[in-house]
């Protein structure tokens, strides 16, 4: 991925992230916000193009943090059997401009327009998914 300079997270990084995401087969693309590879948080940018799509998952060992920048999108949380059991409708514009994840919530997130751009943040390090963190539904 090319560098993008999120000193100031403005509206020329979010379309600049935008345009990528658009670009790319995955819809998506994210532009990471530690300081260096030996920074142990996980925070990024992250745009989510309709029609992304994200396995139902979780994270073992950390909550995470949602905040909405641009655009819409629903946080949608299921249970161990794989029944929707919440949906928080996430606005730039509206009421709910962001959600907590709790630690081993299975939960997808759903672009709903072009455009959206979110914050995440997570405890420790990056730790790949495995097969027992992805619900297949």
């Amino acid at each position: 991925m090319k560098e993008l300079d999120v000193t100031k997270i403005n509206k020329g990084v979010l379309d600049t992230l935008t345009l990528w995401a658009q670009g790319h087969l995955r819809r998506r693309m994210h532009c990471d916000m530690r300081n260096s590879e030996n920074d142990s948080s996980q925070r990024m940018l992250n745009a989510l193009e309709p029609g992304t799509v994200l396995p139902v998952h979780r994270h073992r060992f950390s909550s995470e943090t949602c905040i909405i920048l641009r655009g819409k999108a629903v946080e949608i949380f299921y249970d161990y059997a794989g029944y929707e059991t919440e949906r928080i409708l996430m606005d730039a514009d509206g009421e709910c401009r962001g959600c907590d994840i709790p630690m081993g919530t299975w939960h997808r997130i759903e672009s709903l327009e072009s455009g959206t751009v979110i914050f995440e943040a997570k405890d420790g390090p990056y730790a790949p998914l495995t097969e027992e963190d992805i619900l297949n539904i």
